[in-house]
């Protein structure tokens, strides 16, 4: 069984009419446990109430627990969040929470350097202690992968690049990567130029970018694979680029071919986005049906 980590926030996603747990890290590590791998999770909650249902999910999905910390001075996180018309989400993340205070463990070490791969975002790097407790982990991994999560105004151009200097493996959306390039003075609006100018100046193997209701690009290993996306009725996107890197995550692990794990991931996140919320439960009939329609 493949032995993944996850490190960064988990929280409360705050809705108009309604409140879910999330974070992009928690998101993550739910959907790989559903794909049958070993999941363990860093980060820290509040001694509150919100903090117990956050691990209470944890133990219902069976997600280790090992790396939660407790923090008797920061509340669990939450982030307000705002729909529009077609379900596109915006986020008004609550500052500082417990999840900004991770610190660096013996605990969390062990984890780490037990795994197969470990999954970290820039947006728990906003605060000096979880960034200072990502930088001593990342040292110890086996392999790995940064989903990229630009937030404003919680990230720098230093932090970003320092990350991805670290990655084997990169994660963006369509907008993201733009806006990262630009950093690194790229002079292409090409998508693909664009993931081999980055693959080139930090030196990644592997990059992805999402492109929303119009699927994904994968390079891996000085190819290209695309998938055109997957017609859903969106409810809301919350979550579902989160879906899509466990999806990918997994199926790259477990050796399937780039263009196979590409389709499944495409098909997962499309999944995600026709329900409400982060973590919908996806079958794997759901998933056949949308790749392979009668």
């Amino acid at each position: 069984m493949t032995k993944i980590t996850c490190f960064g926030e988990v929280l409360w996603d705050v809705f108009p009419t309604h409140k879910k747990i999330g974070g992009a890290p928690l998101n993550v590590a739910t959907r790989l446990k559903s794909f049958d791998n070993e999941v363990s999770m860093i980060s820290r909650i509040g001694d509150d109430k919100k903090g117990n249902k956050i691990i209470d999910f944890f133990y219902k999905n069976q997600v280790n627990t090992d790396g939660i910390q407790l923090d008797y001075t920061y509340k669990t996180g939450k982030v307000k969040v705002m729909l529009n018309e077609k379900g596109s989400a915006s986020y008004d993340i609550k500052y500082p929470s417990a999840w900004d205070k991770i610190e660096l463990t013996d605990v969390a070490k062990l984890i780490v350097k037990s795994s197969d791969a470990f999954v970290f975002g820039s947006l728990v790097a906003r605060d000096d202690k979880s960034r200072e407790t990502l930088y001593n982990l990342l040292p110890l991994a086996k392999y790995k992968i940064f989903d990229v999560n630009l937030r404003e105004p919680y990230y720098t151009q230093e932090v970003l690049i320092h990350l991805m200097n670290q990655a084997d493996f990169i994660k963006f959306n369509d907008e993201e990567i733009l806006e990262i390039a630009n950093y690194l003075d790229s002079k292409s609006q090409s998508l693909e130029q664009n993931i081999r100018f980055i693959s080139e100046k930090t030196n990644t193997k592997s990059i992805c970018v999402t492109k929303g209701s119009h699927g994904a690009v994968l390079f891996h290993n000085d190819k290209f694979y695309n998938n055109s996306g997957y017609q859903v009725v969106v409810k809301d996107t919350v979550g579902a680029g989160d879906s899509f890197l466990a999806s990918l995550t997994d199926r790259l692990l477990k050796n399937a071919s780039p263009q196979e794990a590409v389709n499944f991931a495409c098909a997962v996140g499309a999944l995600v986005a026709s329900c409400e919320g982060a973590n919908p439960i996806i079958t794997d009939a759901q998933i056949k049906n949308l790749m392979n329609p009668c």
